[in-house]
């Protein structure tokens, strides 16, 4: 199974949704809060492209924000994403 990795902040209901999704499903993921930090934030925008949060990724591949990774679920892909 892939990392999963997910860019939050404390404020951000779109986070705790992706987050909560993640948790009922038992995938284990590591958190980075951007909160007051500009060289974190500015290396997840690098990366992913957009500024929002949460941003997420399985390994190397960019899922995208909270929408997307509901996406996935609901069309019974999330599983195999992160295979």
């Amino acid at each position: 199974m892939k990392d999963v990795t997910i860019y939050t902040t404390k404020t951000c209901p779109f986070c705790y949704k992706a987050k909560s999704l993640l948790k009922k499903l038992d995938i284990p993921f590591k958190e980075i809060s951007v909160d007051f930090n500009s060289e974190l934030r500015a290396d997840m925008a690098s990366r992913a492209g957009k500024t929002s949060v949460p941003q997420i990724w399985f390994g190397d591949d960019h899922i995208g924000g909270c929408d997307d990774l509901h996406a996935l679920h609901e069309a019974g892909n999330l599983l195999d994403a992160l295979g």
